[in-house]
């Protein structure tokens, strides 16, 4: 089942030019398996039409106080009454200003002032306005109260002026959305991930490489994140947008995410979560200048050397810690897989075969089996890579908590 399955999100659009993006917010949501019922501001209804907002909530949009939809008047009770989550996307200087003093003299207000479950803040203004004393007091009294801010981004402005004050993109919206309604199963954790391939250069124009996109580890640091882990991510060449709230260090080689990594891993993480697609060999020779093709050379002999082993260096080092490592297999998965995590000695080791369909590089979906050193083995069907992570980290949370029981 989906994350977003049968959650009821509010969502409050309020009136700034932004507002046009909450379309995409509920599309989102909805698309992901949640119910959203939305509530617009009277100014908001000048940027973008309740007609817009209902056809893509797919239910009727609350917008005047004294025009209730509710039998009883009472519909800043009934809105947010089932909700899971409120969010207020975009929020306005003013309205801000307005939840901060607890003021309610609109539909909006009196909403947010009887709600009382988490509430989700993303702000888009002039960056100006955003950085006032005043603005920057009124977040600061809502984030001591428990309301949740996910910050406007610097960029091009409506305006015409570059600054901070832009929406935040919807999927980062969407991932903090989520990390609110996540329990906190690895709060008090730090741990290291690394994620995408490797590239091994053999002149300054040209490396040996893999089909890893990164998206397993991309996954797999957000639903770290969601459940409350400080996250050190260390990437190989990937195109993703790097994952918010993760410590990023982003390399090309091998080499260079060996060295990433035992620094990180040295400095106090309590488990490692190994996806990246290492290059097992790298030139023994990097060439200075292109390597040519002529008539004179039809066949090129390379020598390659071994890398460093970085999910065997980790493991060797546990000292305590919980050291979680991936496969990639092609036919004799779990075989392979059995003999990979005796001879690495990891915790839990994922495995997916690569000739499974809908399974491995490049797509959304994976079909994997998890290998325990207890000697419990799991396989799951064909899931998200965003749901086989949350499940995964369910199992990382009670190898973490065993061992601080027994530590």
């Amino acid at each position: 089942m989906k994350f977003w399955a049968k959650k009821n999100i509010s969502l409050i659009v309020s009136g700034g030019i932004a507002a046009y993006r909450a379309c995409d917010l509920i599309r989102t949501l909805r698309r992901e398996g949640a119910d959203v019922a939305v509530l617009a501001t009277k100014s908001a209804l000048e940027f973008i039409t309740e007609l817009s907002l209902q056809a893509l909530s797919g239910a009727r949009v609350n917008s005047d106080l004294f025009t209730p939809i509710q039998a009883d008047g009472m519909d800043h009770i009934h809105q947010t009454k089932n909700s899971d989550l409120l969010i207020i996307a975009p929020a306005t200087a003013n309205i801000i200003a307005k939840m901060a003093m607890g003021l309610a003299d609109d539909l909006a207000t009196t909403t947010i002032l009887a709600y009382s479950g988490p509430i989700l803040v993303a702000p888009a203004m002039n960056s100006r306005m955003w950085l006032n004393s005043a603005t920057q007091r009124n977040v600061a009294q809502l984030k001591k109260d428990g309301v949740q801010f996910i910050d406007p981004q610097s960029g091009s402005l409506a305006c015409g002026e570059e600054g901070e004050g832009r929406l935040a993109p919807i999927a980062h919206i969407v991932d903090a959305a989520q990390a609110l309604l996540t329990p906190k199963i690895l709060k008090g954790h730090r741990l290291l991930i690394t994620a995408g391939p490797t590239h091994e250069a053999l002149d300054p124009v040209r490396f040996i490489s893999n089909h890893s996109t990164g998206k397993m580890g991309w996954s797999i640091c957000r639903a770290a994140l969601n459940a409350g882990a400080e996250v050190v991510l260390v990437y190989g060449p990937v195109n993703l947008e790097p994952p918010l709230g993760a410590e990023l260090h982003p390399v090309t080689s091998a080499q260079e995410m060996y060295d990433q990594s035992m620094t990180a891993w040295d400095k106090g993480c309590t488990g490692a979560i190994l996806t990246a697609a290492v290059g097992d060999y790298r030139p023994l020779t990097q060439q200075t200048d292109k390597i040519k093709k002529s008539q004179d050379n039809q066949q090129l002999t390379m020598e390659l050397t071994v890398n460093p082993d970085i999910l065997a260096t980790i493991a060797a080092k546990k000292d305590g810690r919980v050291v979680v490592g991936f496969a990639a297999e092609t036919g004799h998965a779990i075989e392979r897989g059995r003999e990979k995590m005796a001879r690495k000695n990891c915790d839990l080791l994922v495995i997916n075969d690569l000739l499974e369909a809908d399974s491995g590089f490049g797509t959304d979906t994976n079909r994997v089996t998890i290998l325990h050193n207890s000697g419990k083995e799991e396989t799951w069907p064909l899931l998200s890579k965003d749901m086989v992570a949350q499940k995964l980290m369910q199992n990382i949370a009670t190898l973490l908590n065993t061992v601080k029981k027994n530590g």
